[in-house]
C-alpha cells in the first residue's frame, strides 16, 4: 500500500518510510491510500487473543509487513509487559463500560502503541537497510513521554529526546520522566506549554526537511507522537477489542452499533476508533471529551476551529491540548482527500489561528462526532461520585469522559451501549483524585498514593510504586526556541 501525505498526494511513501519518517516532507501526516484493503471482519475475529487481533489490525494498515513479520513484533513488544493478560480489560461500571488501557508499564493508555511502535521502527530501519541512528523526537503531555521512553528504552539504532511543558504534567508523570534509565534516552523540560513542545518539535523536523542537518551529523529523525502512522496504527486494535468483549460477555449482539467516549486533547485516540469504524467496527457515534480547553468541543458544534483562547492547567494535563495534530487527519478523510483544502486550513491555523470547515462538512462530522466538555470542578464530582456509588476510582481524564457521557445522555435520551475510554491510572493523578473523594491531600504526590491506597485498597501498579526511591537523571529546563539548538547539541 503506498502513503500519502494529508497536504500533498505527491508525498508517497511505503510503509516502512512513513512509520521511519513519521511526518511527510511537505509537513502533513501520512494517511493509507486504501480503505478498503484494510477491511476487519468483526466476526472472523471474534474468538481471537488480544495478541492475534491486535496483530491483525495492524497489519491491515501495514500490509507491506508479512503476517509472520508483524505478528512477531506484536509479540515481543507486549510480552510480560501487561498486568493483564488480555492487555486492554473492560470493566462493566453501571450502566456503562470503561475500557482499561492503563495496565501497561507506565499505567497509560499509551503504553499499548509505544510499546509496539519501537519495533515497528527497528523492523523498517530493517526494511530500508538504514545504518544511521534514528533519533525520536517527542512532545508529551504527561503521558506518551515515559510509554515512549520506556518503549526505546536501549532499543539498538535508536535514540530518544522527550520535551515535557515545565511545570505542566503531575509529579508522578514527570518523576517517571526525569528517573528513565538507560544509555539512549533524553528528558528536558520546556518553559511553556505544551503547544510549544508541540510546535518545536514540528519546527526541528521542518529545519531538517529545509536543511538536512541531521544527516550530517549521521542520524535521521522521527516521531513517537501520533503524527506517526505507526503510533496510531496500534490504537485501533482496542475498539475491536472492547466490541469483541461486548459481544462475548453478551452485553450487544454481533453487528450491533455501540458508542465509545474518549478523552482527548490531541484527537489522536478518538482518531483511532475512526479509523476502526471505517475498516468495519460497527460504530455509531464517537462522544469527544474535552477539559476546559474545549477547543474540539467548540469546533465539532460549530464547524470552526479557534485556538486563538486562554490556554488553562488543568488536573487532566494529558488533555492541555490548543493544537490538536491529528485532526488533520480527519479532515483529509472528511474532504475525501482534498489535500489542497487541508493544507489551506493548516496554514491558515498556523498564521491566524482559526479555520472553518462549513456548515455542510460540519453537518457530516456531525453524523458520528459529538462533542461535550468538563472543567475542573465537574471532573472532581464526577470521580467522587463514581467511586462513592461504584466503588469504582477513575483518573480526572476518565472522569471528563464519564461527564461528557451523562452530558449526552440527559441531551439526547440515546441508550446505545456505551464504552468510556480510561486512559489512565489514578495513582497518576494521586492528589487530585483523593482530593475528589476524601476532601483533601497532602501535597506530596507519594504521600498522597500511600493514603490513596491506604483509603482505597486499590493497588498501585508496580512501575509507580518504586518512582519515589529512583535518582533523578535528567533536570535540564530551556525555552521553546531554543529546542533545536539544544537536541543539535545532545546530538
Amino acid at each position: 500500500m503506498e502513503y500519502v501525505s494529508t497536504r500533498s498526494r505527491h508525498a508517497v511513501g511505503t510503509s516502512a518510510e512513513a512509520i521511519l519518517k513519521g511526518i511527510a516532507p511537505d509537513g502533513g501526516l501520512y494517511m493509507p491510500s486504501d480503505f478498503q484493503s484494510m477491511h476487519v471482519d468483526v466476526k472472523r475475529v471474534l474468538l481471537y487473543s488480544a495478541i492475534e487481533l491486535s496483530s491483525t489490525v495492524i497489519g491491515r494498515v501495514f500490509p507491506d509487513f508479512s503476517t509472520k513479520e508483524m505478528r512477531a513484533l506484536v509479540e515481543r513488544a507486549y510480552q510480560d509487559k501487561f498486568d493483564a493478560a488480555d492487555l486492554t480489560p473492560l470493566a462493566h461500571v453501571g450502566d456503562t463500560f470503561v475500557l482499561e488501557l492503563f495496565h501497561g508499564p507506565t499505567a497509560a493508555f499509551k503504553d499499548v502503541a509505544l510499546s509496539v511502535l519501537p519495533q515497528l521502527i527497528v523492523a523498517s530501519r530493517e526494511k530500508l537497510a538504514v545504518t544511521d541512528d534514528v533519533v525520536i523526537l517527542t512532545a508529551t503531555s504527561g503521558d506518551t513521554g515515559k510509554a515512549a521512553l520506556e518503549g526505546f528504552r536501549d532499543v539498538p539504532g535508536t535514540r530518544i529526546a522527550v520535551f515535557y511543558p515545565d511545570g505542566g504534567v503531575s509529579d508522578v508523570q514527570r518523576m517517571q520522566m526525569v528517573t528513565q534509565e538507560g544509555g539512549n534516552v533524553l528528558v528536558c523540560a520546556v518553559r511553556g506549554n505544551f503547544d510549544d513542545c508541540q510546535t518545536g518539535v514540528k519546527r526541528i523536523f521542518a529545519s531538517d526537511q529545509a536543511e538536512g542537518w541531521a544527516a550530517e551529523k549521521g542520524v535521521r529523525l522521527s516521531s513517537a507522537n501520533s503524527i506517526n502512522l505507526g503510533r496510531l496504527a496500534p490504537q485501533i486494535a482496542y475498539y475491536f477489542k472492547a466490541y469483541n468483549d461486548l459481544v462475548l460477555t453478551g452485553s450487544v449482539a454481533l453487528g450491533e452499533k455501540v458508542n465509545f467516549v474518549v478523552p482527548t486533547g490531541n484527537f489522536g485516540d478518538i482518531l483511532a476508533g475512526e479509523f476502526a469504524r471505517r475498516m468495519g467496527l460497527p460504530v455509531d457515534r464517537f462522544i469527544c471529551a474535552s477539559n476546559a480547553n474545549n477547543v474540539l468541543t467548540d469546533f465539532i458544534r460549530t464547524g470552526v476551529y479557534d485556538r486563538r483562547r486562554d490556554f488553562l492547567k488543568t488536573i487532566s494535563p494529558s488533555m492541555d491540548i490548543l493544537i490538536s495534530s491529528n485532526l488533520e487527519r480527519y479532515l483529509y478523510l472528511l474532504t475525501e482527500g482534498d489535500t489542497d483544502q487541508v493544507a489551506a486550513w493548516m496554514k491558515a491555523l498556523s498564521e491566524e489561528g482559526v479555520y472553518s470547515i462549513g456548515e455542510e462538512r460540519c453537518a457530516v462530522m456531525q453524523e458520528h462526532f459529538s462533542g461535550y466538555c468538563a472543567d475542573d470542578g465537574a471532573a472532581m464530582e464526577v470521580i467522587g461520585r463514581v467511586w462513592n456509588e461504584y466503588n469504582y476510582l477513575i483518573d480526572p481524564h476518565t472522569a471528563v469522559a464519564w461527564s461528557a457521557l451523562e452530558q449526552y445522555r440527559t441531551e439526547t435520551d440515546d441508550n446505545t451501549p456505551t464504552v468510556v475510554l480510561s486512559t489512565a491510572s489514578p495513582y497518576k493523578f494521586c492528589r487530585d483524585v483523593l482530593t475528589a473523594i476524601a476532601g483533601e491531600a497532602p501535597e506530596d504526590g507519594f504521600e498522597a498514593m500511600d493514603k490513596l491506597h491506604a483509603l482505597t485498597g486499590v493497588d498501585v501498579p508496580r512501575g509507580l510504586a518504586s518512582l519515589r526511591d529512583r535518582e533523578v537523571r535528567f533536570a535540564d529546563s530551556i525555552a521553546a526556541d531554543d529546542m533545536r539548538a539544544y537536541v543539535e547539541d545532545r546530538l
